[in-house]
């Protein structure tokens, strides 16, 4: 089975389509390569150390911090999907996704804040899995992290690959393949993390205008007619939603819309906890940036899948069987909505070819950035974790540093590889999304908790995941055969049988964890993560797990009163470990620790609890409320906008103006000679 036909609709002109990607691989590729230059020379930072390849220096302030998280956020599935499933389920869907989102960065702010209280030197969550639970552990975790980063990872490549054959006509192949393998590869090998956050900014704020520009073009178009006209013209439709109230598409009261939303929450944490990236990002930040630039993220994600979610959405479902459709006068197919057409269809319809070249752009902005942010971390896998850890244990920061540039390489083959086979076994969107969270969830909370509960043993460690893991996929099947006689590829992306399968997935480890923990109990000594080192110091051992070990938080000790950096001499001896904060730093942490649970527990609360459930009536949304209630995520698009790409440039400012004194002086002195 190959990629769908979509009845040869073509938005864009197939040379168009490789011009622009081809193009703005080039494009990007020059003005990463520039800004590796500039920040070596004038900023002193030099990607070719494996601490600047990996974790930036971990110098990354709150500004750029909340960009980068924000940007690898932003998946195209997220802005298609918010689109897809409101045409789908009504206004509720975009509302719930953006819920979903929140919450999940905000919970890695604590484990980000967390992580550099109790492991200052880490570069990978592998690391510290290492680090406690020894080399079994370690390789369990690389085999959960891997399956997460390449599905999650293939199914952006995947997702955008039948869009451009969708919307231009090129062949999915030639998509899948020039999508990592052009600048991602490139400026991903050559610059490593920093040069991710810095691309991260750019695509951002190119993402964020793009999306504004839709969101404002497509609500004033004469076919819409503005707030109340699209209200009007959603509720003249003869469209009926089953398990809405009333069938109305402006209703919260959406039995698709709460379990669409309730698979999202569950099934896309590993996203975000299992992905070695967002880590590796809160490794990379300063220690005052971690919590606010994370949360600052989590409030501004919030607009993207709102806002452009809900107008796109119900403007599809208004014009679709109009002319000006691209499908007209044949029917919107389920295939077509399911494989994500709803907003670039609108958008061609009412925005044009410009619209659709936008679209284009927008795809590559978030494919560039969530593929590379996964190439850094599998690269960082590789390299660091396997290469280092049981290759070549000797290895120095170059040779480190060539095998993640190397490992940056052979991922863009693999990938490109492995989101052919989906595209060729009939995958899509739908699908993916419902598929990996069997794979990727059983991970979490034994990951959570090697950082927060003592207790885990490396038994409990190991085996809790892959006990969970064929929990959850006896689940989803077991579901969906009794609910709908067959398993096949329809049946098995169902909303119910999947949220099951998550559920069971996300939250059965964490009994077997409790429950395998009890047999040969031990209490894990927090002070052995102090023992992990900076990248170019002389590797150590991992602990031998006792169960006479006792727990002793590290800012409680008296080596918390000064500030050593790294050892370079191994040591088994725990009272001779110390944390390369001072008292003081360590009180900051542990406040904005603090901070950072009771954000996300409001945050929590606010997005699941206080707002949307008492909407969840039987109640269609009058006129006055709907043009109000588009009205704040409109808002809530500027304030983004704000957050992520204003923001940054002040926070940055002094960076920025060093560079471009030491640029400005260089050229000065080139036209003197």
């Amino acid at each position: 089975m190959g990629a769908v036909d979509y009845g040869n609709i073509t938005l864009i002109p197939q040379g168009t389509a490789y011009g622009l990607l081809i193009g703005l691989a080039v494009l990007f590729c020059a003005v990463i390569l520039i800004a590796v230059k500039l920040q070596k020379v004038y900023l002193e930072e030099d990607s070719g150390k494996s601490e600047m390849f990996m974790v930036a220096n971990r110098t990354v302030g709150t500004g750029l911090t909340a960009s980068a998280v924000f940007s690898s956020w932003m998946w195209i599935n997220e802005t298609v999907n918010s689109a897809l499933n409101c045409y789908r389920f009504g206004l509720s869907a975009p509302m719930w996704y953006g819920s979903a989102l929140c919450f999940q960065i905000a919970l890695m702010a604590v484990m980000g804040v967390l992580s550099k209280i109790r492991v200052p030197y880490a570069h990978t969550s592998l690391e510290i899995v290492r680090m406690r639970y020894g080399h079994i552990g370690h390789i369990a975790f690389i085999c959960l992290n891997l399956i997460q980063n390449i599905f999650g990872c293939s199914s952006m490549i995947l997702t955008g690959s039948q869009l451009i054959h969708g919307i231009s006509g090129m062949h999915f192949a030639a998509a899948t393949i020039l999508v990592p393998l052009g600048v991602v590869v490139l400026y991903t090998a050559v610059g490593g993390l920093k040069a991710t956050f810095l691309t991260d900014f750019f695509h951002t704020a190119i993402a964020l205008v793009l999306i504004l520009w839709f969101t404002f073009g497509v609500l004033v178009h004469e076919q819409i007619g503005g707030l109340y006209g699209l209200y009007d013209k959603v509720m003249a439709l003869e469209d009926r939603v089953s398990g809405n109230y009333a069938g109305s598409l402006l209703t919260i009261k959406s039995k698709g819309g709460i379990m669409f939303g309730l698979d999202l929450a569950f099934g896309n944490l590993a996203l975000v906890v299992m992905d070695t990236a967002f880590w590796q990002k809160s490794f990379a930040t300063e220690v005052k940036a971690t919590v606010p630039g994370y949360n600052l993220a989590a409030l501004c994600i919030f607009g993207v899948p709102w806002a452009l979610g809900t107008v796109i959405g119900l403007s599809c479902r208004v014009i679709h069987t109009l002319p000006v459709f691209p499908t007209y006068p044949n029917p919107f197919t389920q295939d077509q909505v399911l494989t994500g057409f709803v907003m670039p269809y609108t958008i061609k319809a009412l925005l044009g070819s410009g619209g659709v070249v936008g679209f284009f752009l927008l795809m590559f902005m978030a494919l560039t950035s969530t593929v590379s942010s996964s190439m850094i971390a599998v690269s960082s896998i590789l390299s660091f974790d396997v290469y280092k850890t049981y290759i070549n244990p000797k290895a120095n920061d170059k040779r480190v540093v060539s095998i993640s540039h190397l490992a940056v390489c052979f991922h863009g083959v693999f990938i490109a590889g492995f989101s052919l086979a989906l595209n060729y076994g009939g995958a899509n969107m739908n699908w993916i999304n419902y598929f990996v969270p069997m794979l990727t969830c059983p991970g979490i909370m034994p990951l959570i908790f090697t950082l927060t509960w003592s207790r885990q043993t490396r038994l409990a460690a190991v085996v809790a995941p892959l006990l969970g893991m064929g929990s959850g996929i006896a689940v989803w099947l077991g579901a969906t055969y009794s609910m709908y006689g067959v398993l096949n590829m329809d049946t098995t992306q169902e909303q119910a049988p999947a949220i099951y399968g998550a559920i069971t997935a996300l939250f059965s480890p964490a009994l077997y964890s409790v429950l395998i923990s009890f047999y040969k109990p031990y209490v894990f000594d927090w002070r052995n993560f102090l023992r992990i080192e900076l990248a170019d110091e002389q590797p150590i051992s991992p602990p031998s797990s006792s169960p006479n070990e006792t727990e002793s938080e590290q800012e409680t000790s008296e080596s918390d009163k000064k500030q050593p950096t790294a050892s370079t001499t191994p040591t088994t001896d725990l009272d001779n470990v110390s944390s390369p904060f001072d008292a003081e730093t360590l009180r900051h942490l542990h406040r904005w620790y603090r901070i950072a649970w009771i954000t996300f527990i409001s945050i929590l609360l606010l997005t699941w609890v206080l707002w949307p459930l008492p909407l969840y009536r039987n109640w269609i949304f009058n006129k006055p409320f709907f043009a109000g209630w588009v009205t704040v995520a409109i808002i809530w698009q500027f304030v983004a906008f704000a957050g992520v790409v204003v923001f940054p440039l002040y926070d940055g400012r002094h960076a920025i103006t060093k560079g471009f004194r030491g640029l400005r002086g260089s050229i000065q002195s080139a036209l003197r000679k």
